[in-house]
């Protein structure tokens, strides 16, 4: 079991950054696709980011609660810096 650290800095004009040592391909997919969304939809309803953070949650096998994804997608639609850690565990 591993804990890895997710970030996406959506605040506008600062650039997005993926964490180092996020080993777990699962984690590691979320990671950039957060960023990946944050990057194209700062800004937007958050209606428009949340079926985006699911699809991305679902690839990665993540089982985020509604209220994990309204959280993140608040942050990106805000423009806000946004921290998530995940804990990461063997099958």
């Amino acid at each position: 079991m591993a804990w890895t650290q997710l970030a996406g800095h959506t605040v506008r004009g600062t650039p997005h950054r993926l964490l180092a040592g996020s080993a777990p391909s699962s984690s590691g997919s979320y990671q950039q696709a957060f960023v990946d969304i944050a990057s194209a939809h700062c800004g937007l309803p958050v209606a428009e980011i949340l079926p985006l953070l699911r699809a991305a949650a679902d690839t990665a096998l993540f089982g985020f609660t509604h209220a994990d994804f309204a959280e993140q997608a608040d942050a990106i639609s805000r423009g806000t810096r946004y921290e998530l850690w995940v804990r990461v565990t063997g099958r």
